[in-house]
């Protein structure tokens, strides 16, 4: 019994269906059902809209809904997240595919689809290296910059579409300036029909949160463009969709025939990931299971090379498709095989509807659904509340703004890890004083009214002991001591109490500065150390330097110790 438990365990986090089909329940079923089907109605328009976005043909994004649900649905561990093409991935694939295509339609497609193959290789590297806690380097203000970079970005590659133009250049600033110049030229019916759907999406978004509200306005717009013949008169359209499923198949394209093709898929990966767990665990906290980050890696992973599979391009989790789910009554994975069953009948027999689908109607799709990216709110609070914060957040932004998205977002992960790292290397430096009538020390410098300690001079870093900050430790403490009177000082006390983790270049600036302090007579001890910092000091031999570093030496006691000593 006790070996076949975690045999079981093992099996279940490998594929979670083994946990959560155990447990189902026949009263989940019918929100399973209304969930996947509304989750097709909200994709089927989103797809549609992301495929245009990146470059490839609408039903292409149809398919990414389609496989990718149902490879999440297999290795996924969240019960909630919906998986489907997204705006950045898909301004990412449009940004990168095209220079490496050279014009080659077929090429294309063919190296956006090698693109969600090499995502799921990447995965299972990272599953099997654990590389989870990496992605916990980005920190959340620079997520927040990023995203707000990239629903501008994307927001302004859809507004040619929307005026009837045909925009061009490469960045925010190009792509604006060409826009303005062509503006004199813009299509009125065009235009109308765009901002009649914008208006129609923000109007029903608001009234009816969580329903398939694009889909509803994708009808319409399809209706007046048949009854007025607005092909016709010069609104562009979708055209032709070929019925049918897609064909199965693997890649026609190595890894070693395309150039830069790993750079892109990492960068998708990272920004899948991201997002994806962002969201999963959102839901996954608020319905009561554990979500596994690590099996989060196989389940995109799969869902990455279902899409594959099926000559698609990249595919992530995101929070909005999800909500849309959630919202309509989903328990489990099972509404992802529900919503692929669906597109897959829409594939099928309605294809023909979509002919006449306005490609303005497409950008408003677009450009509702990124609107949610841009959070002013968030940025206003890292403003208020941290200026640092705020300035990282800035980078991200107009990294994504001046240099794209999958520029951006490498931008964005090497500010965050700058950011910890400037942090970690300037721990504040507390110097402690008596709190008044009482046996309990805090920093003087926020309690100017403790009382000092005759003799002794005590320091406590807040935070870890690393080679980035040992120096800037080392440098305040002598800074400090050569403020006191020649001789006042006889003894310097280190509360290691703030301190969980030490390097040995920590431990080599406490030898320096032992070897500073007894060449004028000082004696230094510490206190307060944890059990790992304890085990580091007495390996190397200074322990016993420094008092002995014993579990039970507090300030308190090393100061009572010295007093007995004079």
């Amino acid at each position: 019994m006790s070996t076949s438990r975690p045999a079981a365990s093992a099996a279940t986090a490998l594929l979670p269906p083994l946990g959560w089909l155990r447990g189902y329940s026949g009263a989940w079923l019918r929100g399973d059902l209304v969930a996947g089907v509304t989750l097709a109605a909200y994709a089927l328009p989103v797809a549609l809209a992301y495929a245009t976005l990146a470059g490839l043909p609408p039903q292409v994004g149809v398919y990414g809904y389609m496989l990718g649900g149902l490879g999440y649905a297999l290795l996924g561990s969240s019960r909630h997240l919906a998986i489907g093409p997204t705006s950045a991935i898909s301004l990412m694939v449009a940004a990168n595919v095209g220079v490496m295509a050279g014009g080659d339609a077929a090429r294309y497609a063919e190296i956006a689809s090698l693109a969600a193959f090499t995502i799921a290789l990447l995965c299972v590297i990272s599953w099997a290296l654990r590389l989870s806690v990496l992605v916990k380097l980005i920190s959340d203000s620079i997520l927040i910059g990023f995203k707000a970079g990239a629903g501008i970005t994307i927001a302004v590659t859809q507004l040619p579409s929307l005026f009837g133009v045909a925009g061009g250049g490469q960045n925010v600033i190009e792509r604006l300036t060409k826009l303005a110049g062509q503006l004199p030229g813009l299509h009125p019916t065009t235009l109308f029909v765009g901002l009649t759907g914008l208006a129609l999406l923000v109007a029903g978004g608001r009234a009816l949160p969580g329903r398939p509200v694009a889909l509803g306005v994708v009808v319409l717009s399809i209706l007046a463009a048949s009854l007025f013949g607005l092909a016709g008169h010069g609104v562009v359209i979708t055209g032709s969709i070929p019925a049918g499923l897609p064909e199965i198949g693997l890649p026609s394209l190595r890894l070693s025939d395309v150039e830069g093709i790993v750079p892109l898929a990492a960068g998708c990966l990272l920004l899948a990931y991201i997002e994806g767990v962002s969201a999963a665990r959102s839901f996954a906290e608020k319905h009561g299971y554990a979500l596994n980050p690590r099996q989060e890696f196989l389940g995109i992973g799969a869902a990455n090379l279902m899409a594959g599979l099926g000559h698609g391009y990249p595919v992530a989790g995101g929070l909005s498709q999800s909500a849309v789910a959630e919202k309509a009554g989903s328990r489990t994975p099972l509404a992802l095989v529900f919503a692929s069953a669906t597109l897959a009948f829409c594939l099928l027999f309605l294809t023909g509807l979509l002919a006449n689908l306005p490609k303005a109607t497409l950008a408003a799709v677009v450009l509702t659904a990124v609107a949610g990216l841009i959070d002013v709110r968030a940025l206003a609070r890292l403003w208020r509340v941290s200026r640092v914060d705020f300035a990282a957040a800035a980078v991200a932004l107009i990294g994504v703004l001046l240099l794209g998205i999958l520029q951006g977002i490498l931008l964005a992960a090497l500010a965050s890890v700058l950011m910890m790292l400037v942090r970690a290397s300037r721990p504040h430096v507390a110097f402690l004083g008596r709190v008044p009538g009482t046996s309990r020390y805090s920093d003087v410098a926020r309690h100017p009214e403790n009382e000092p300690i005759p003799g002794v001079l005590a320091f406590r870093p807040d935070g870890s002991l690393l080679y980035v900050n040992a120096d800037n430790v080392m440098e305040a403490v002598l800074a400090r001591l050569a403020t006191q009177p020649p001789g006042g000082i006889r003894l310097v006390v280190c509360d290691l109490s703030a301190s969980p983790h030490m390097d040995l270049p920590a431990v080599g600036m406490l030898h320096k500065l032992h070897a500073t302090l007894a060449a004028q007579g000082i004696r230094l001890l510490a206190t307060g150390a944890h059990g790992g910092v304890r085990d580091l000091l007495r390996r190397d031999g200074i322990a016993d330097l420094l008092g002995g570093i014993g579990r039970d030496s507090t300030l308190e006691g090393a100061l009572d110790e010295a007093a007995a000593a004079r």
